[in-house]
């Protein structure tokens, strides 16, 4: 039976005799109330400030509505609340707690010029669309898009911000490089099919040192997985020396990275690598004694067997010089399991067993983090037409991705999140209801009272006001 219901209500199942039923219309609510934490984390690390201002901005400043600050602060403030798409901004510059902490003055959209935006605090998913693909050579003189990122500055966002996380240098630090593929799936400029990957894809290089995320390259598909490692390195290691002129720096790959290029420039600037290292018929050859001995070892006792070798090793053209190599012997059932890796390291400091199990073992944990840049922040949400722009989309999701790592790692600290990924984060603290009141004198958010973490989010507070508040 047709029910009489008001455009845009929702009628559910009944209950116990009464209707159920909903509407949109619930006002000034927000159901990103974590976005409070965020603010927190953004003012009081100055993360996206940083990165505003490595914008240069050529709009009239007469008829600007939308900084360029509030307008990186929207799209990296959604972009950790898990919303990914240009077109989710059309209704998300109606949420007040967006424009709160994005730094909006206007938080309901009251002084719009037009008559058209009044009630939408935001700029909506055109606007945003005009700044992400602005190309290098716009001036003042272009007619809609006017602002030219600085690649080499917001570059340098994500290693300062990793400099001042610490409030004394470290003795060491290990530098994991690694290349993964970015499925495309339309006519993107450099778009490639790579054979190994079996797609159309994009193959952005990253640098992670622990949880930090200190470089992130969109690059062409067509090249080596290496390319542009060497210029990274510079940029990095520079950058790292001048503020920390002692520390010792590692460096640490898959055997993608075992190019002469990285190993010498690694030599020659003083920086030690831990590299895997291809198997080939003569590293195999050179263990073959262990591989038989292994062999017989796991026939005998029905389980894995393994063994390490110290070896130099050079090979015919490649490399200037002779090097180190670590080899593992390992059975694995009826199949033998060779592996090699290339390092500066003296065995007298690191033996074999330890180089490979303890060192090189331990870069399977950045293999997480990108799966955290990747599918947690959306960093493959690389679709629009040219390569500037998916770059400039691959550092936004790299900063959601490093504004949610400060606060698992200020924030979370002692909380049953602590070690949670970026996307539990999101859904288990972030996505909290609030009903938002806006008054003279105060803005005050009524949170949801049956969130079942309230106590870990009241502690993720209290932990960042350890954070020095910023200077007014």
């Amino acid at each position: 039976m047709q029910t009489d219901c008001s455009a845009g209500q929702l009628d559910f199942l009944g209950f116990l005799g009464r209707r159920v039923e909903a509407a949109f219309d619930g006002g000034r609510q927000t159901s990103d109330a974590g976005l409070l934490l965020l603010r927190e984390v953004a003012e009081r690390t100055g993360l996206l400030r940083r990165f505003a201002d490595c914008f240069t901005d050529y709009r009239r400043p007469d008829l600007i509505e939308h900084t360029v600050s509030e307008l990186v602060s929207q799209r990296v403030l959604a972009q950790v609340q898990g919303y990914e798409d240009l077109n989710d901004h059309d209704t998300l510059r109606d949420d007040p707690l967006l424009a709160l902490a994005s730094g909006k003055r206007d938080l309901v959209g009251a002084e719009r010029v037009r008559q058209r935006d009044r009630g939408h605090a935001l700029a909506g998913k055109s606007t945003l669309n005009r700044w992400e693909r602005t190309p290098a050579e716009a001036t003042a003189a272009s007619r809609y898009h006017k602002i030219v990122y600085d690649g080499a500055a917001i570059s340098r966002v994500f290693v300062d911000h990793f400099l001042e996380a610490h409030a004394t240098p470290p003795t060491r630090i290990v530098l994991d490089l690694d290349a993964t593929d970015d499925p495309l799936h339309g006519q993107q400029e450099g778009r490639f099919f790579h054979g190994y990957y079996r797609q159309y894809c994009y193959l952005p290089l990253y640098v992670f040192c622990g949880e930090f995320l200190l470089w992130a390259e969109l690059r062409r598909s067509d090249i080596d997985a290496s390319a542009g490692s060497v210029e990274a390195l510079e940029a990095l290691v520079g950058r790292i020396r001048t503020r920390w002129p002692d520390v010792e720096i590692w460096i640490r790959a898959d055997s993608g990275f075992a190019r002469e290029a990285i190993m010498k420039w690694c030599e020659d600037q003083g920086v030690e690598y831990v590299l895997g290292l291809a198997r080939n018929r003569r590293l195999v050859r050179a263990i073959g004694r262990e591989l038989a001995q292994v062999r017989k070892e796991a026939q005998r006792t029905g389980e894995k067997a393994r063994c390490f070798k110290d070896l130099r090793y050079r090979t015919k053209k490649s490399w200037s010089r002779s090097r180190r190599v670590v080899a593992k012997a390992e059975q694995l059932g009826d199949k033998s399991n060779p592996r090699f890796v290339v390092t500066s390291l003296a065995a007298s400091a690191y033996p074999a067993p330890e180089l490979y199990e303890r060192l090189y073992c331990a870069r399977g944990d950045m293999e997480n983090r990108i799966k955290e840049q990747q599918l947690g922040m959306f960093a493959d949400r690389t679709s629009t037409a040219t390569m500037r722009g998916n770059q400039l989309r691959l550092w936004i999701a790299s900063l959601a991705y490093t504004l949610a790592q400060a606060l698992r790692r200020i924030g979370l600290r002692g909380t049953s999140l602590a070690t949670a990924q970026v996307s539990t984060i999101r859904v288990r603290l972030l996505k909290l209801s609030g009903l938002v009141r806006i008054s003279v004198r105060r803005i005050r958010i009524a949170l949801a009272s049956a969130f079942p973490l309230q106590e870990d989010f009241a502690q993720a507070l209290r932990n960042l006001t350890e954070i020095p508040s910023p200077v007014a």
